[in-house]
C-alpha cells in the first residue's frame, strides 16, 4: 500500500475471507466467505460511518474543527469511529454509553481522548437516562455540540451504499447469492442491501437481531422478552436509517451460540472477530443450508476481539454468565472419596474452617443500613434472606452498593433488592454446606470471591429458595487455614 496521509484513509477496502473448517464440519456444499471489518482502522465496521458523517458534516457547514465538539449516543465502536476522527482533525468528543459494554472499548475511547458518560443498560431508549436520552441533555447544554446520530443520519447507510457494498460485488466478480448482517443501526445490512439489490436483484438478504431485541420481521419472532449480552446489535425501537424492506429473511439469536461460534471462528478459522460476528455467523450457517455447490454467501463480522477480551473471550465470565456447559464446581453432597497423599487440605471440610455464624440482611433493608451494618462489622458483602420467610435470596456487596448510589442509580434509602446480587440464573446454583470439602472450595474460589454456606431440610430441592444461610466464607478463610496447617 501506498503512504497514507492520515489513519483515517486506512478505513474501507478490508478483506473477503474464506471460510473453511467450518462449514465443511456442518456438511455445507455452498462457499461461505466472512467481510473482516475489523481490519478498519479503528477495529470495526463503524469506523467507515464515523470518517463519512464527520467528513459530510464539515463539508456541509455543520462541524467546524477547533470549535465543535461532537457528542454521539453509542454503543461503542461508533464512538471508537468518531473518536479516531476526533483524534486526527481535533475534535472534542463526548461518548455516551451503556453500562453493560465492554471495558476495553471504554479505555479505547479515553486513549484517544473522548469524554465518557456511562448510562443504565436497562433504561429505554426514549428514557431521559438512556445513552440517547443523556445525549440530547448534553446536546441542549453544551454550546456549538453536535449530535451526527447514527439512528437517523443518512450517511451511515451510504458509507456502505458507497463502499462496503461496492467492495463486496467487486471481490466477488458479481457472483453472489446470499448476504448476512446484524443489524444494530441498521446502516451496515441496509446500505450494502440495498446497493446488491440493485446489482443483484436476486440475492437472499437475512437480517440477524438478538432475542430481546425487536428490529425483526414479522412482529411475532420478537416475542421472547429478555436481557442480552452481544454488544452492539439490536434496539428497543426501530432507527430510522433502518429500511427493513431490503431484508428477505430475520434470524433470531441466542447469546450462548453467538459466543460459541465467535470462539469457533477464533480456534478454527483464526479470525479474531468478536461476538456479534458469531451471532451473524450463526444465521449464515443456518440461512446457508438452502444453498447448494457453487453458491455464494458472505456474511459481515462487524468488529475485534479486542472490545472483548475480558468478556466471551474469558472463560471465568463465560462461565458465570452460564454459557459454557460445565458441571459446578462444587458438589452439593459430601463426597465420600478418601483424601490422598496430593490433598493438601487432608480431607477437611468448611466444617473445619471454624467459621462465625452469618450477619444478614432482608430484601427490605436500606442500603444505607446495610452500608452502616458493613462498615462496622468489617463485613465485604452480607447474604440478602427474605423478610418473610428467612430463605436465601442474594448477596449485596459493600462494593456494588457504593457504586450504585455514587452513580445515581441507586439512593441510600432504596431497599437492597434493588442493588443485590440474586442467585438465580440460567446457570446451576453452587451449593456450598459446612460438609464441602475444602479441596472442592478450593476450585469454586477460582471464579468466585465468597461463599454463603447454607443448609437445608434433607428433602427440600437444592434451590435457593429452600436454603437458609449460616456462614460467608472467602478466600482469606481458606488461606488462613491453610497456613495454620504448614
Amino acid at each position: 500500500p501506498k503512504i497514507r496521509n492520515t489513519i483515517l484513509d486506512h478505513i474501507g477496502n478490508t478483506p473477503l475471507v474464506r471460510l473453511n473448517r467450518i462449514p465443511q464440519s456442518l456438511g455445507l456444499e455452498c462457499e461461505v466467505l466472512v467481510k473482516c471489518e475489523f481490519f478498519n482502522a479503528g477495529g470495526s465496521v463503524k469506523d467507515r460511518i464515523g470518517k463519512r458523517m464527520v467528513e459530510e458534516a464539515e463539508k456541509a457547514g455543520i462541524l467546524k474543527p477547533g470549535i465543535s465538539t461532537i457528542i454521539e449516543p453509542t454503543s461503542g465502536n461508533t464512538g471508537i469511529g468518531l473518536a479516531l476522527a476526533g483524534a486526527v482533525k481535533g475534535y472534542r468528543v463526548i461518548i455516551t454509553l451503556p453500562e453493560k459494554m465492554s471495558k476495553e472499548k471504554v479505555d479505547v475511547l479515553k486513549a484517544l481522548g473522548a469524554e465518557i458518560i456511562r448510562t443504565p443498560t436497562e433504561a429505554a431508549s426514549d428514557a431521559p437516562e438512556s445513552h440517547i436520552g443523556v445525549a440530547k441533555k448534553l446536546n441542549a447544554e453544551i454550546p456549538d455540540s453536535v449530535i451526527l446520530d447514527q439512528y437517523s443520519n443518512p450517511n451511515n447507510p451510504l458509507a456502505h451504499y458507497y463502499g462496503t457494498a461496492e467492495e463486496i460485488l467487486d471481490a466477488c466478480e458479481g457472483q453472489l447469492d446470499m448476504l448476512v448482517a446484524g443489524a444494530g443501526t441498521g446502516g451496515t445490512i441496509t446500505g450494502i442491501a440495498k446497493r446488491l439489490k440493485e446489482v443483484l436483484p436476486n440475492v437472499k438478504v437475512v437480517g440477524v437481531d438478538p432475542h430481546g431485541s425487536i428490529l425483526a420481521e414479522p412482529a411475532s419472532l420478537n416475542t421472547k422478552i429478555t436481557s442480552y449480552q452481544v454488544e452492539g446489535i439490536g434496539y428497543d425501537f426501530v432507527p430510522e436509517v433502518l429500511e427493513r424492506q431490503y431484508i428477505d429473511e430475520w434470524y433470531k439469536s441466542s447469546d450462548a451460540e453467538s459466543f460459541a461460534l465467535a470462539r469457533r471462528l477464533i480456534r478454527e478459522e483464526g479470525i479474531l472477530c468478536g461476538g456479534s460476528s458469531g451471532t451473524a455467523l450463526a444465521a449464515a450457517l443456518h440461512a446457508a443450508r438452502s444453498l447448494k455447490k457453487g453458491q455464494r454467501c458472505v456474511v459481515v463480522l462487524p468488529d475485534s476481539v479486542r472490545n472483548y477480551m475480558t468478556k466471551f473471550l474469558s472463560d471465568d465470565w463465560m462461565r458465570e454468565h452460564g454459557f459454557l456447559n460445565e458441571q459446578p464446581a462444587v458438589a452439593a453432597a459430601p463426597t465420600t472419596a478418601s483424601p490422598t497423599t496430593e490433598d493438601r487440605w487432608q480431607g477437611a471440610t468448611v466444617k473445619d474452617l471454624g467459621l462465625r455464624n452469618a450477619v444478614t440482611v432482608t430484601d427490605k433493608t436500606s442500603c444505607r443500613e446495610a452500608t452502616e451494618i458493613m462498615q462496622q462489622g468489617g463485613f465485604d458483602q452480607l447474604p440478602v434472606v427474605s423478610s418473610s420467610s428467612g430463605r436465601l435470596l442474594g448477596l449485596v456487596t459493600l462494593g456494588h452498593v457504593l457504586s450504585r448510589v455514587a452513580s445515581g442509580r441507586a439512593t441510600p434509602e432504596a431497599s437492597v433488592d434493588t442493588v443485590m446480587f440474586h442467585f438465580v440464573g440460567s446457570h446451576p446454583y453452587t451449593e456450598v454446606t459446612v460438609d464441602t470439602p475444602l479441596r472442592d472450595l478450593e476450585t469454586f474460589f477460582e471464579h468466585n470471591s465468597a461463599a454463603v454456606v447454607t443448609e437445608r431440610a434433607a428433602d427440600a430441592p437444592a434451590t435457593t429458595a429452600a436454603m437458609v444461610p449460616k456462614h460467608v466464607v472467602t478466600k482469606v478463610d481458606l488461606l488462613t487455614h491453610l497456613m495454620k496447617k504448614l
